[in-house]
């Protein structure tokens, strides 16, 4: 898991001005909107005693806790403490890490890292966003898997034609073969398109005239370590693009944010039968990813045999190394190894700014 990447913490229809609880990379955190309604993240230990921010009460723009009422503002300084008496001022170290969001496409995103605002990685885009002559549908679902086990099959060109029988001929071609193509860089990650024979277009005599015998055109590319799209052409008019966003919950629990459009069949009541197919889909891949052993990508290469159809899983694997040497990753086995006494924190900008904390950063690895 990394630091330092915007990552969905919900849909925003879900946050209101009372206190949401969102798990990301193993830590917890609180959503909450203020008065103007500008929805903001925190860490959810109240560095008082412990308690649970999320459990508490959003009072003048502060969150409250439940504990002893410490009052922490959106940027996460201590601004009431109680007890204390009435004017007193708090201590410099009462104040939890607050994380930048932004309000894209339906979802909360949440930058999870200390990185100062020009030097962030962005969000995926999705340029169909609201436009004319596409449809979008939404969804959300939870694996119990790795989310880098599950970016690599979306990634994936091979499976396909194994995993989803609308997709191959589950095994029946004898002259299957991926074909060859080579990803084209980007600025945090890569992307490839491709022709393939798809057995959905043998009964569809219209769609074999426009584009030829069973033929589809798909690809897809991915941004960040957790972010990915596939696009999908039909023919040469009838395209989906698909944009998914997963949030680690933790090394071997993903939640998946899947926001599908289309430019065809843009009748409302087509929606639910579309998002009934790709939950179909998905279910065809969650059955596999959930069995995988190691359920973990392994560390070296050398630990699986690969080959050229391959070369995405490769790439995207020298990404996250990539991103490892600039000291993003968690530090899973020591972040396991804590005592019950010891609580850690995501990092957040304000923590370039002065050293006065209570909870220590998140071990990493050595960059």
């Amino acid at each position: 898991m990394f630091i330092n990447f915007w990552y969905a913490a919900g849909w925003a229809k879900d946050v209101g001005q009372e206190p949401v609880k969102v798990r990301m990379l193993s830590h917890d955190f609180v959503l909450f909107r203020d008065t103007e309604g500008v929805v903001h993240c925190l860490s959810n230990t109240c560095v008082h005693r412990g308690g649970s921010l999320a459990q508490g009460k959003v009072l003048n723009n502060c969150i409250q806790c439940p504990y002893h009422g410490w009052q922490f503002d959106t940027g996460g300084v201590c601004r009431k403490v109680p007890s204390l008496g009435a004017g007193a001022k708090p201590p410099p170290r009462a104040q939890v890490d607050a994380y930048p969001t932004q309000e894209r496409y339906g979802l909360v995103f949440v930058f999870l890292g200390d990185l100062p605002e020009a030097e962030r990685p962005p969000i995926m885009p999705i340029d169909e966003w609201e436009q004319d002559g596409w449809r979008s549908t939404e969804l959300d679902y939870e694996w119990r898997a790795n989310y880098e086990r599950s970016i690599e099959n979306g990634l994936d060109p091979a499976h396909n034609e194994f995993v989803h029988p609308s997709h191959g001929f589950s095994g029946a071609n004898e002259d299957y073969k991926v074909p060859d193509f080579e990803p084209k860089e980007h600025d945090w990650g890569f992307s490839f398109m491709m022709k393939f024979r798809s057995s959905a277009g043998k009964t569809k005599e219209s769609m074999k005239k426009e584009r030829g015998e069973g033929t589809t055109e798909a690809g897809t590319g991915h941004m960040g370590p957790s972010q990915m799209w596939t696009h999908i052409h039909f023919t040469p008019t009838n395209w989906m693009h698909q944009y998914i966003y997963e949030t680690p919950v933790s090394e071997t629990h993903t939640k998946i944010y899947l926001i599908n459009l289309r430019n065809g069949m843009l009748d409302p009541d087509m929606d639910e039968r579309i998002s009934k197919g790709n939950l179909m889909i998905a279910e065809q891949d969650r059955v596999v990813i959930e069995a995988l052993e190691p359920p973990i990508t392994p560390t070296s290469l050398a630990r699986e045999t690969l080959v050229p159809a391959d070369k995405v899983i490769v790439r995207y694997r020298e990404r996250l190394i990539e991103w490892q040497q600039r000291g993003w990753r968690i530090d899973v086995d020591a972040l396991n190894a804590k005592g019950d006494d010891i609580v850690y924190a995501i990092p957040s900008p304000a923590r370039h700014e002065h050293r006065r904390w209570a909870l220590h950063p998140v071990p990493l690895l050595a960059s």
